[in-house]
């Protein structure tokens, strides 16, 4: 096999969808207890929420369920898009590395980045584990730059950035190195 491809999860993560889906139905919660308290509804929507006027409970409450549905909104259009998606692919046909990126829609939508094999030193290992783990796996060019190779966000498992690691630089016949 000459050719070797890994794809790279973007904004469509179950994380992603539930945070989407949650701002959204707690903003529009906020926000709709808010524009009643200032059409003076709220008095016969509920017992608990009768002493709520407009100001300043209700106008601050349909301050923060306009932001979260304005969160929210960006979150779903993020994940329509699919932004940070794509692929890395090591053909050994071509003797190029391509690194394909999708981003917001505009002119620079698509990322995409091609080296050439013989430019690679090696592969790195990053491991940072703590508050906001980092873990990440990294092409070492011979020019001393460091090209990411793994996602943004959710932290994967060790033995899988081992394995993907291991995968490449078996395929492109380079070390591994450690972080």
């Amino acid at each position: 096999m000459q050719v070797k491809k890994f794809n790279i999860k973007g904004s469509r993560r179950f994380s992603n969808y539930w945070w989407a889906s949650t701002i959204l139905i707690g903003g529009i919660g906020f926000f709709s207890v808010g524009i009643t308290s200032y059409l003076g509804l709220v008095m016969n929507l509920n017992l608990y929420l009768k002493n709520i006027y407009f100001i300043p409970q209700g106008a601050v409450m349909t301050f923060y369920g306009l932001t979260a549905i304005f969160i929210s909104l960006f979150l779903w259009y993020t994940i329509f898009f699919n932004v940070g998606g794509g692929y890395n692919e090591f053909n050994k046909n071509t003797g190029i590395i391509t690194i394909f990126r999708l981003g917001f829609p505009g002119k620079n939508r698509i990322l995409k980045l091609k080296y050439r094999l013989e430019n690679i030193s090696s592969i790195k290992i990053s491991i940072q584990d703590g508050l906001s783990p980092k873990r990440e796996v990294y092409l070492n060019m011979k020019d001393r730059r460091q090209i990411p190779l793994t996602t943004v966000g959710e932290p994967i498992p060790i033995s899988e950035i081992e394995k993907q690691a291991k995968d490449i630089a078996v395929f492109l016949n380079v070390n591994v190195e450690n972080n």
